[in-house]
């Protein structure tokens, strides 16, 4: 089984390099970074520690990349060598080794289609549970509306991995309902069982300020309602990629 990294990356350069070492450490067929047009020295600290660095516009050049970290993940599936592919947020603070390798492992199971971390997150040194767009948007519409998801403690983790023959059926969200759509269309398809969690310890992430949460939230909202069928629609998303390679 071959594992590809992707991890989508935007003006990240305090960050990036620790998160391409220690993925680097697990021993992945490939790291990519997906790069999407950072004006600030990303690239070369990503190419430095030893990712492979792709900047969006290189992956389906005939298609002009829409704003939003969905697009980032999608052209990562696109770009991908592996059966198996992980994604890894690129603001990671202290990332610790073993990542990429525990949220492969579960794929051995061939009824397994998608792995979310479960971690514990920090802020300012003290343990919180998930963020705060996931306690107050995702979790209690899932709950409502997706209960044989209740159970995914972070569905909103930015580090998970997919069958990449999966992912190449699945629409990408555009931005930040990316997650919330893959884990509710996995769910669809296959069943929640073949969603793992497996546990990751603590992580630190760069925490937002909240000028920044409230659009995240919104798009997730609007995301896991159009899922539901009890949304207006209108969410941007990209289309499944077996149509399009």
């Amino acid at each position: 089984m071959k594992v590809s990294v992707v991890i989508p990356a935007l003006n990240e350069e305090a960050t990036v390099a620790g998160v391409v070492r220690a993925v680097l450490g697990d021993g992945p067929d490939e790291v990519l970074v997906i790069d999407a047009d950072s004006t600030d020295r990303t690239v070369e600290q990503a190419a430095a520690a030893g990712a492979t660095v792709l900047n969006w516009r290189e992956i389906l050049p005939d298609i002009p990349p829409r704003p939003g970290k969905g697009e980032s993940l999608w052209r990562g599936v696109a770009a991908a060598a592996g059966d198996v592919v992980v994604f890894i947020d690129a603001d990671l603070r202290q990332p610790g080794s073993g990542m990429v390798g525990k949220l492969a492992a579960p794929f051995a199971d061939p009824a397994v289609h998608l792995v979310k971390a479960d971690y514990q997150r920090t802020i300012n040194g003290r343990p919180t549970g998930g963020g705060r767009v996931t306690e107050l948007t995702a979790k209690p519409l899932l709950r409502a509306l997706f209960p044989a998801l209740a159970h995914i403690n972070q569905p909103l983790a930015g580090e998970y991995a997919i069958r990449r023959a999966t992912a190449l059926e699945l629409p990408f969200t555009d931005g930040y309902g990316v997650e919330a759509g893959l884990l509710v269309d996995v769910a669809a398809r296959h069943g929640a069982s073949s969603v793992r969690q497996v546990d990751l310890g603590v992580r630190r992430h760069r925490n937002r300020p909240l000028e920044e949460l409230g659009p995240m939230a919104d798009v997730v909202a609007a995301t896991l309602l159009e899922k539901a069928g009890a949304g207006a629609g209108g969410v941007g998303k990209r289309p499944a990629l077996s149509g399009i390679l």
